[in-house]
């Protein structure tokens, strides 16, 4: 069985924390309006009194080289992000990805206390003892000892610079430990 890549968008695929006006080199710049983001913008809208506001779009940089270099790697992949679903309509297509597994978060996210990233308990829970690598922007020291503790199979945690995005660095070390886990 192959080992899982849990991928999160924003940070690993969309470096949104990289200056806004200055977009890295081979991302391409895309304004979706998934529904959530609408719906969540809307409600803001309401609540600050401007319910005439038009909400705008969101921007999202993406690297079309992504997409292929995932799918090349050793790897079952599975959207662990925020966008869930909408990871498959929105992100999915502009990299060339086929539509993916998504872990669904909870409605009411719990905020662990020490560092821990909300998402942690829910992907170990998720995973149940398959091996699995994730990439993501909010992995802690906390999030290593939680899974190290908690988690009974292989498990790869790397934290992407929400600046920067994914790396060649990272590909070569995710495709590496997958090779030391075994790929059956």
């Amino acid at each position: 069985m192959r080992p899982m890549l849990l991928i999160d968008v924003d940070g690993p695929l969309n470096p949104y924390a990289a200056k806004r006006t200055r977009r890295p080199e081979g991302y391409t710049t895309h304004r979706l309006l998934p529904p959530s983001w609408a719906e969540e913008r809307r409600a803001l809208l309401d609540l600050l009194g401007a319910p005439d506001q038009r909400v705008k779009p969101l921007r999202v940089w993406l690297n079309p080289d992504h997409g292929p270099a995932l799918a090349a790697l050793p790897f079952t992949l599975v959207w662990a992000t925020t966008w869930q679903q909408e990871a498959n309509e929105y992100i999915g297509p502009v990299l060339g990805l086929p539509e993916l597994p998504v872990i669904t978060w909870p409605e009411e996210r719990v905020f662990p206390a020490g560092g821990l990233c909300w998402k942690t308990p829910e992907i170990v829970t998720w995973a149940a003892g398959r091996p699995f690598a994730w990439i993501d922007d909010d992995i802690t020291d906390a999030d290593h000892d939680w899974v190290r503790d908690r988690h009974e199979g292989p498990a790869l945690l790397r934290r992407i610079d929400p600046a920067i995005g994914l790396v060649t660095e990272d590909f070569e070390a995710l495709a590496a430990w997958a090779e030391s886990v075994g790929t059956g």
